[in-house]
């Protein structure tokens, strides 16, 4: 089966019916995304798949088709994403299990709206727990993103 993730095409040896989570974390060793709660409610295992973000534990890999992107493949040369720099900036991570799924879903919303509400990042990131508690930092990370994407057009 062939995928492309974060740019690069790979081959790998998966039952078309292997959750795409797995078929990321054991057979190509991309770790970020994680696995949470198998039945894609906590959103830990949140990767992209052509810009949408998906639940990748309850994604058969058979059935992925388009360009997936994970927390590994936002970074790019010249440093961090807008929203890594983000979440680090406003000291988001507590524990930091949930927060490859928070940014790959908070870069979804800021493809998708450059200047999001509080209703707007609610939704965006409703299918995402955390169990520490740090919305606010998340909602604030998300609006300093907004206003550094806008600056520097990245």
């Amino acid at each position: 089966m062939r995928l492309t993730v974060n740019g690069n095409p790979i081959e790998l040896d998966a039952d078309p019916d292997m959750p795409l989570l797995w078929a990321l974390r054991d057979l190509a060793g991309i770790t970020g995304p994680k696995f949470g709660c198998g039945i894609a409610a906590c959103g830990a295992c949140t990767v992209l798949v052509d810009g949408t973000p998906v639940r990748s534990c309850s994604l058969p890999v058979g059935l992925v088709e388009g360009e997936i992107v994970t927390i590994e493949g936002l970074s790019g040369a010249d440093g961090l994403s807008v929203v890594q720099q983000a979440w680090l900036d406003e000291q988001v991570p507590q524990c930091g299990y949930c927060q490859a799924g928070q940014i790959m879903s908070a870069h979804a919303l800021l493809e998708e709206i450059s200047d999001p509400s509080d209703d707007d990042i609610d939704n965006a990131m409703a299918g995402n727990l955390c169990r520490c508690g740090t919305y606010p930092r998340i909602r604030a990370a998300i609006k300093r993103a907004a206003v550094e994407k806008a600056k520097t057009g990245a």
